[in-house]
């Protein structure tokens, strides 16, 4: 019984926890971009990242600009990645190079896109199911609940905190981690 005992609390202990030591990074990870070329996680090392799942006919899009006006103003300790993604209200219909004639024109985004991809359900993209699943992140589960949710991760890769929608590119929620 003494044996038993002991087996469990050591279980307890050591078999089911996980954390970032053991969580692997973004940086691990390589998608392709709205340019069919490939964004590189491992090449972001040393910088912070910003992932935004973005979407052309969202009222939210307006963002893009505050992004790139974050992305300009930090480029040299932060990284922002945008996702495109039809997944809420089917506000992003376009073909990748759609969106990034719509990026290019109405916002002069110059921080990188990647291809369209599913931020959630059956088909979310292995990189989303990094970012939202505390067992593959070793951080927090996050829920993408709408177009322009941000996740923030640190220098090493690991997630930081996240954000709704309604939450600014600028604000200080943000900014305070870029200081």
């Amino acid at each position: 019984m003494k044996f038993l005992h002991l087996f469990i609390m050591m279980f307890s202990l050591f078999g089911c926890t996980q954390n970032k030591g053991q969580a692997k990074s973004i940086h691990s990870f390589k998608v392709e971009a709205l340019d069919g070329s490939t964004i590189d996680f491992s090449k972001f090392k040393g910088k912070k990242i910003l992932v935004v799942n973005t979407a052309s006919e969202c009222g939210f899009t307006p963002q893009y600009a505050d992004l790139e006006k974050l992305y300009e103003q930090y480029k040299d300790k932060l990284v922002i990645v945008g996702f495109p993604a039809n997944n809420f209200g089917g506000q992003e219909p376009g073909s990748n190079q759609e969106i990034s004639t719509f990026c290019q024109k109405n916002y002069g985004v110059t921080f990188p896109m990647a291809a369209k991809v599913s931020v959630k359900g059956d088909d979310i993209a292995p990189i989303y199911k990094f970012l939202t699943d505390k067992k593959e992140n070793g951080v927090k589960n996050t829920t993408i609940l709408w177009n322009f949710t941000k996740i923030l991760l640190d220098e090493n890769g690991y997630v930081i905190d996240s954000f709704v929608s309604t939450t600014k590119p600028t604000s200080d929620s943000i900014t305070k981690y870029l200081k």
